[in-house]
C-alpha cells in the first residue's frame, strides 16, 4: 500500500511524502488495496442464513441421534496391553472386528504397548478379544495385561466438566469484551462462539463421528482461537470509531475494518490448518478427534470472527433504538 502513496517522479530535494496509517487511510484506499474486495457488510443476511444452514441438520441431528459418544463417556473396558513386538493399530482395529466389536485403540512405548478401549465385556467377550489380538497382531503375556472398568459416572462427570467449563468461559469472555469494548461487542462474541461449537457439534453428531476425552479440549481451545481473531477486528472498529465524523457512516466503517484485518485473518487460518491437518493425516488415532474437531473450529471460527461477530454489531446496534439515537445511522 505504501506504493499508492510514494510518487516515484517526485524529485530527490522535495520532501518526502508520509504514508498514512492503516487506521487513517479512507474507506476508498481500503477498497483499492484490495483486489478481491466486496462489501462484507451489505451481505451480511447472507452469512447469517448460511449460517443457519449449517446450524438447522447439525441442531435437528443433535436431537435425534445425539452424539456418537466414546467409552470415555459412556463407559467401558480398556486394555494396557504389552506386546513382544511392535504391533499396528490396523492389525488391533482388524483383530477387534473379527470378534464384532468396536472401540479405539492407542499405541505407546514405540509401538510395543496399546491402549485398547471397547465396550464392557464379561469374561468370555473378555478372553475372545485377547486372543484374536494374539492372533492377529502380536504375541504378549495375558496374565499381565492391565484391565479397567470405565463406569458410566465417570463419563457423566466429563460432560458435567465440559458444560460447566463453557459456560463460565462464555461469561468470562462477555465480562472481558465488555470491559474492554462495549456490551453489544460482547454479546455478539459470545453468540459467534456458540455458533462455532454448535457447527463443530453438528457435524460430529451427523456424521457420527468418536468423541472421546481430547473433544473438550478441542472445543475449549476454538473459544480461545475464535475469540482472539474476533477481539483483533474489533479492536481495529473502536479504532476506526473514534476518527468517524457525523456524516460517516457505521456500517462502512466496519467493512472497512473488517478488510484492514482480513490479510492478518486469512493468513492466520491457513498457518494454523496446515499445521493441523499435519496432525490429522499423520499424527495417528490418538490425535484424530481432537485435530479433526480443531480443523472445523478453526475454519469456522475465521468465518465467524469476518461474517457473523462484526456484522452482529451492526446489525443489534441498527436495531438497538437508543444506540441509533447515539450514534449515527446504520444504512440497511
Amino acid at each position: 500500500m505504501a506504493d499508492k502513496y510514494k510518487d516515484k517522479k517526485t524529485p530527490k530535494n522535495a520532501a518526502p511524502v508520509v504514508t498514512p496509517a492503516a487506521s487513517e487511510a479512507s474507506y476508498d484506499d481500503v477498497k483499492q488495496e484490495h483486489r478481491l474486495y466486496f462489501n462484507i457488510v451489505k451481505k451480511r443476511y447472507i452469512w447469517f442464513a448460511l449460517s443457519l444452514l449449517l446450524l438447522i441438520p447439525g441442531i435437528i441431528s443433535l436431537c435425534t441421534q445425539g452424539l456418537n459418544l466414546s467409552i470415555d463417556y459412556k463407559g467401558g473396558s480398556m486394555f494396557n496391553i504389552q506386546f513382544n513386538e511392535k504391533v499396528t493399530q490396523a492389525d488391533i482395529n482388524q483383530a477387534m472386528d473379527s470378534v464384532g466389536l468396536t472401540g479405539s485403540v492407542q499405541l505407546t512405548n514405540g509401538d510395543i504397548s496399546a491402549i485398547v478401549r471397547t465396550e464392557a465385556l464379561d469374561q468370555t467377550k473378555r478372553d475372545e478379544l485377547l486372543a484374536a489380538i494374539q492372533k492377529q497382531a502380536g504375541t504378549f503375556d495375558i496374565k499381565n495385561v492391565e484391565e479397567q472398568l470405565v463406569q458410566p459416572a465417570i463419563g457423566n462427570e466429563l460432560k458435567s466438566g465440559a458444560m460447566k467449563s463453557l459456560a463460565v468461559a462464555s461469561v468470562l469472555i462477555l465480562i472481558y469484551v465488555s470491559f474492554r469494548f462495549r456490551f453489544v461487542y460482547a454479546v455478539s462474541s459470545v453468540i459467534a462462539l456458540l455458533h462455532d461449537i454448535l457447527i463443530t457439534l453438528g457435524l460430529f453428531s451427523i456424521f457420527q463421528w468418536e468423541i472421546d476425552a481430547a473433544f473438550i479440549a478441542a472445543i475449549l481451545t476454538i473459544f480461545g482461537y475464535s475469540i482472539n481473531d474476533t477481539v483483533v477486528i474489533y479492536d481495529r472498529i473502536r479504532e476506526n470509531e473514534r476518527r468517524m465524523k457525523k456524516k460517516d457512516s457505521f456500517k462502512d466503517m466496519v467493512d472497512k475494518s473488517v478488510w484492514q484485518t482480513m490479510g492478518r485473518s486469512v493468513k492466520t487460518v491457513c498457518t494454523v490448518l496446515i499445521a493441523l491437518l499435519a496432525i490429522f493425516l499423520l499424527g495417528g488415532e490418538s490425535t484424530r478427534t481432537f485435530s479433526l474437531a480443531m480443523i472445523i473450529g478453526v475454519f469456522f471460527g475465521a468465518y465467524s470472527s469476518i461474517c457473523i461477530a462484526s456484522q452482529l454489531v451492526v446489525e443489534i446496534k441498527k436495531r438497538t433504538s437508543e444506540d441509533n439515537k447515539k450514534d449515527n445511522p446504520v444504512e440497511s
